[in-house]
């Protein structure tokens, strides 16, 4: 074993330039992987710290014990509480002092008369709290509101909207209420909490603002006197609180909290990147195991004549792995630095771009080093095992060769079983997209999809270099001819190299094929639901925003150039003890305004005991025009409802329905997420939406948009998600084109007394240099056809998964132009790739390249 590592350190410090591909594949991947744990641990560390910060003055909150949580929605709504439990609370033993937390949508409008945030977090509203270890908020500049009319908001959002102290603006809370900032606030030391923006208030006006009723709040908040814990506090609380009402731990609700940030926003933050981590470490697995594979083949003679001096099979193959150790320790170590980096500049970075997250030093903690390490180096090895038992297998009669050129092609034992998995893949795909909708077989099925292309990728590259270089003979002469000749020698080796590419560019197709698919979904849900004119909607995304004012859609059916404006608010409910989500809205109109497909029954006539359900969610509670249903409020109130009506499509209309006059009774703080607008007969699309704006203008301002406006807003989400994907699969694709580059300067050292014969014979320099390139760009364009094939395939079965595991119809889209620039940008990434090959290529001394062995 001794004699195996002098052999493999020798062999490294002679070759270093060889492993330089393998050492910088494994050192990108690992430095993303541990940049994306490192900042997970940050944020959260982050976060824990701030809200600890912002409710370490409370010690007990008091709110309702039940919460109604709809599907797609992991934070519940809860019911609010009687503030006359305030005067109960204070007189409990250990209490200090008690105070109403009344909270509610409130969205500012920023000095350019845009609404400040709404796109994700929320826009925040509640009483301003006079005593300041109860209040989340710190006043850090002016003072708290004292009269109607005066508002304390968190600095962040002042900045962003350009705001002082002493503007006048308007606040959302729908209904636009006409505010002074007399404070500017902090939240647990920090401008504010991430991208959420608050309002503070006086009581009255919170509650006349933000409840359905003055006496409401979202909780009580309290603080222990000296000498008593929190979970005493709780203790003596718990006895004088009503049934349904309960009492947690200020550091309960801080862990809340912190789970609610750390369980929604960064558990997806984290699974992303760490997804995009493991697409980054797949396609270096294959460039690392090509440049060993190649490697191997170079030295055949080298390992014949030690197997020839007395060197067993496992000596050889240890020396192999020695090496591939060295370097995957040594370059896993260099990416966990890369990573601390990777960490740093995206905390710096986020800010800068819109995402302010809390400030605190990087949280460096055991497995955000040791898991990265370990991945870094279970990836090299695992990748050169196979080129290392190769090795292990030399004759000793190898050494006899002339030449250690990899000529391997492909055999028929692997186009079988290449054939057998597509077979396979295609078997399984179909049937958990059509037969038997199954997301878990639709996945299985495009894991053996990706697998059978790995497999036939040998098998085929014979055929698709020959095609794809054709045009080569013609364009480029005798180069052209020799570079298409070059890229045929080793299909195993030529596909090898491509296959790292092909899947990089298969990711990127997917997310491709998936997001026009998205955007044409939202396009046909719109084209085939809405039958309206204009809609005024607020954020299509995320939980911002404080929704439009429900007097809005009346005072526009007021105008003379419309003839139907329905609002659309939404409430939740529980229906045979599920979350459901309800549509409030006036159900006549809505009728008119958008097309619900089949209605059996009649919608006019749901009054203030009726509802209107779709044709799918009446199949599941077996239920029929004319059948009772019981529906459970956050109120606590449970109410029955005759089904008056049942209709086909539930798209933008919902699957529940019930009138305004149903609602009240259990509203809380009401709002209308879409007011949709149908102009009368003969009102051109510019007068209509012109006259739609000025009734806007006294709400807030909300954005009025066209149909195809609004169905491109809609989707408006997709094109940012695309756009962080391609920023974070730009590691993928740039590991792929470092392999290919390792490639070819593998496969010129192993040609050197080729290409010096082919100098001496009258090729030029630059002719060298087309040739090498050349050859590059049929690998990458290789790559970039199976990848857009098997992207375009995988994206077919994730959108047809969805269709199916939906109740929404998906459709689905192939964006020509969008494929077409992913297509050029593989191709040219690939002749970049051969640019430095090719250089040293073109630099060989010629009689020195026709005397090497």
């Amino acid at each position: 074993m001794n004699a195996s590592v002098r052999i493999s350190v020798s062999s490294l410090r002679a070759h270093k330039r060889r492993f330089a591909g393998t050492f910088l594949a494994v050192l990108l991947g690992v430095a993303f992987l541990a940049g994306t744990l490192v900042m997970g641990d940050t944020l959260r560390a982050s976060f824990d710290t701030m809200f600890g910060n912002a409710t370490s003055g409370t010690d007990a909150v008091v709110r309702s014990a039940g919460t109604i949580t709809t599907p797609g929605e992991s934070q519940g709504v809860r019911q609010p509480v009687d503030t006359g439990l305030v005067s109960a609370v204070e007189k409990a033993p250990g209490v200090a002092a008690a105070e109403p937390d009344i909270q509610g949508a409130g969205q500012l409008v920023g000095a350019n008369g845009k609404p400040i945030g709404g796109q994700g977090p929320p826009t925040l509203a509640g009483n301003w709290i006079d005593d300041p270890k109860l209040n989340s908020y710190q006043l850090a500049e002016g003072r708290a509101p004292s009269k109607s009319g005066e508002v304390v908001v968190n600095r962040g959002a002042a900045e962003k909207g350009d705001l002082k102290i002493g503007d006048t603006t308007t606040l959302r809370t729908p209904d636009p209420v006409k505010v002074t900032i007399v404070g500017l606030a902090t939240f647990g030391g920090e401008d504010g909490m991430a991208q959420v923006t608050y309002t503070g208030m006086t009581r009255s006006d919170a509650e006349k603002y933000l409840t359905a009723k003055p006496g409401e709040a979202a909780s009580i908040l309290v603080r222990a006197g000296p000498g008593t814990g929190q979970q005493e506090l709780v203790d003596a609380l718990t006895p004088v609180l009503p049934k349904g009402v309960e009492a947690i731990t200020g550091q309960e609700l801080a862990e809340e909290n912190t789970d609610m940030i750390a369980g929604q926003f960064l558990s997806l933050f984290t699974t992303f990147l760490l997804v995009f981590s493991g697409v980054a470490l797949l396609v270096a697995t294959f460039s690392i195991h090509n440049t060993f594979a190649i490697v191997v083949a170079q030295r055949t003679r080298e390992n014949a004549l030690l197997r020839a001096l007395g060197a067993s099979r496992r000596q050889v193959t240890a020396s192999t792995l020695v090496e591939a150790s060295v370097v995957a320790v040594v370059a896993s170590a260099a990416g966990l630095a890369g990573g601390i980096g990777i960490a740093a500049g995206l905390q710096a970075l986020f800010p800068a771009i819109g995402f302010p997250f809390p400030e605190g030093d990087l949280v460096i903690s055991g497995l955000s080093m040791v898991l990265p390490l370990a991945v870094g180096i279970v990836v090299c090895l695992g990748s050169a095992l196979l080129p290392a038992v190769r090795a292990g297998r030399t004759a000793p009669l190898a050494a006899l060769r002339e030449t250690a050129v990899d000529q391997s092609g492909a055999s028929s034992t692997r186009a079988v079983v290449g054939s057998a998995l597509a077979a396979l893949a295609v078997a399984v795909t179909l049937t958990g997209v059509t037969v038997s909708p199954s997301l878990w077989l639709a996945g299985s099925g495009a894991i053996l999809a990706l697998a059978a292309f790995v497999v036939l990728g040998p098998v085929a590259s014979t055929t698709a270099v020959r095609v794809l270089g054709s045009p080569l003979d013609k364009l480029r002469g005798v180069t052209g001819g020799l570079a298409r000749r070059n890229a045929l020698r080793s299909p195993k080796r030529t596909a090898a190299t491509a296959s790292a590419l092909m899947i990089g560019v298969a990711v990127v197709s997917l997310f491709t094929v998936f997001g026009a698919s998205l955007k044409a979904t939202m396009d046909q849900t719109v084209s085939r639901s809405f039958a309206g004119d204009v809609a005024v909607s607020t954020p299509s995304f995320g939980a911002g925003g404080s929704g439009l004012s429900p007097r809005l859609a009346p005072a526009i059916a007021e105008r003379p150039e419309v003839d139907t404006a329905v609002g659309l608010g939404r409430g939740v409910a529980e229906v045979d003890g599920e979350g459901r989500a309800l549509t409030v809205t006036d159900p006549v109109a809505l009728e008119r305004t958008f097309d619900l497909g089949n209605v059996q029954g009649s919608m006019g006539d749901l009054g203030d005991d009726g509802i209107a359900i779709t044709g799918s969610e009446a199949d599941k509670l077996g239920l029929k025009t004319g059948d009772i249903a019981q529906l459970a409020f956050t109120d606590g109130q449970k109410q029955t409802f005759t089904v008056r009506a049942v209709y086909g499509r539930s798209e933008l209309a919902g699957d529940y329905v019930i009138t305004r006059d149903a609602w009240a009774p259990h509203r809380t703080q009401d709002s209308d997420t879409l007011v949709a607008v149908t102009f009368k007969d003969g009102v051109s699309a510019a007068d209509g939406k012109a006259a739609v704006e000025k009734v806007a203008t006294a709400y807030g301002n909300p954005e009025v948009q066209t149909r195809d406006e609004y169905a491109q807003s809609s989707a408006g989400g997709i094109d940012m998600m695309l756009t962080l994907v391609y920023a974070l699969l730009a590691l993928a694709v740039l590991i792929a084109l470092l392999g290919i580059a390792n490639t070819l300067t593998l496969a010129v050292h192993e040609r050197t007394r080729e290409l010096g014969l082919l100098r001496a014979v009258g090729q030029t320099r630059a002719q060298l240099r087309a040739m090498v390139r050349w050859e590059s760009v049929l690998v990458a364009a290789f790559g970039t056809v199976g990848g857009l094939a098997l992207g375009g395939f995988l994206g077919w079965v994730l959108v047809k998964a969805s269709d199916g595991a939906s109740d929404s119809a998906f459709a689905f889209a192939m964006p020509p132009f969008q494929l077409t620039v992913v297509a050029l940008v593989g191709v040219a990434a690939g002749a970049l790739a051969g640019l430095r090959p090719a250089r040293r290529a073109a630099r060989l001394d010629v009689l020195r390249a026709i005397a090497t062995e």
